[in-house]
């Protein structure tokens, strides 16, 4: 199932039921506890939108469904929209904090560059850390990946690499191109996240966007550190056009903690400035070509437009085979 939607107090799903629950293990526990929509869409991540009602459903279900290709052979549909490329936001350039240990809505700064600001998110109360979601730009469908420094600080946990993997093989199989926001400091750190194997889940992003023949256009914000960089669709996974924020960060890690191992400790402070002013911009990974260019807010959504058009004819030609082995 591509997409799976629950209504509240009404629908569940579990292999086995509380009475089995019961009769196995002893333990008590209700329909809602065990497979309502609320442990489905929060915590389980199976389902991927909790709904209040049938009516309700049905009307999510149809706007979903818009977004979304009759098949795989079919291009993504296209609407009309009086929401001019050329449409400049003068409040992106204020959106994203001088402070790099503040955090800002990356959602609400995702709908400032969409048609009509408009975001139907897939899996909203799941891995809030990242967005995934379809957008429309001048009419087309696009699928957005984007970190949210509200949660976590934006970092990957093995929760949000499985969320936006699965998004962005969905989007690949159907020809919807792929735009990405990037502010991630980094992947979790943590027994619980190495002990659950984020190395193998981490992976299935990094192969999700690698494997990848849509368009794809990044855009990062801000923090764009050392792995976690890598893997969010940028140029070394063949990433087509890249785009930094004069905000943004590229480099290994953090300032602080770069120093701190570099100079083990002495002369933190003066070193941390002098670090921060060599690497705590976007110009050195421009010179280098991991970033294409670095742009104006304000411009971002005239920039994405202006390279979908030119990127809506992209083939790529592989070698046959049988098909790719992912790390499940």
């Amino acid at each position: 199932t591509d997409f799976t939607a629950m209504v509240e107090t009404s629908s569940y799903m579990f292999v086995t039921g509380p009475e089995v629950v019961r009769t196995v293990t002893n333990e008590e526990v209700t329909p809602e506890v065990l497979g309502g929509a609320r442990t489905h869409t929060r915590t389980s991540g199976v389902a991927h939108l909790s709904i209040a009602n049938d009516v309700e459903a049905m009307e999510m279900m149809r706007t979903l469904v818009g977004y979304l290709p009759a098949s795989n052979r079919d291009e993504p549909p296209t609407r009309t929209t009086e929401d001019s490329r050329h449409r400049q936001d003068a409040a992106l350039e204020r959106l994203v904090p001088d402070d790099p240990n503040v955090s800002y809505d990356m959602g609400a700064l995702v709908r400032r560059v969409l048609d009509e600001r408009t975001l139907f998110e897939i899996s909203p109360d799941f891995a809030k850390n990242i967005i995934t979601g379809f957008g429309r730009m001048e009419g087309r469908t696009v699928g957005i990946v984007a970190n949210q420094p509200q949660e976590l600080a934006g970092c990957l946990d093995i929760d949000s690499s499985v969320k936006a993997a699965r998004f962005v093989r969905f989007c690949d199989c159907f020809n919807i191109p792929l735009i990405t926001f990037v502010d991630v400091p980094g992947f979790l750190p943590g027994r619980s996240q190495e002990h659950g194997g984020i190395i193998r889940h981490g992976a299935k992003l990094l192969f999700a966007f690698a494997e990848a023949t849509v368009p794809k256009v990044t855009v990062i914000t801000r923090k764009a550190y050392g792995g976690a960089y890598d893997v969010m669709s940028s140029k070394h996974l063949r990433g087509d056009v890249n785009f930094a924020w004069p905000s943004a960060e590229v480099a290994v890690m953090g300032a602080k903690g770069a120093v701190e191992i570099i100079f083990r400790g002495k002369n933190v402070e003066e070193e941390t400035l002098r670090y921060q002013h060599k690497f705590a911009n976007p110009l050195i990974a421009a010179q280098r070509g991991f970033v294409d260019a670095v742009i104006s807010p304000s411009t971002t959504r005239t920039r994405i437009c202006e390279d979908l058009q030119l990127l809506r004819t992209k083939k790529v030609h592989r070698p046959w085979k049988k098909h790719a082995n992912i790390p499940l």
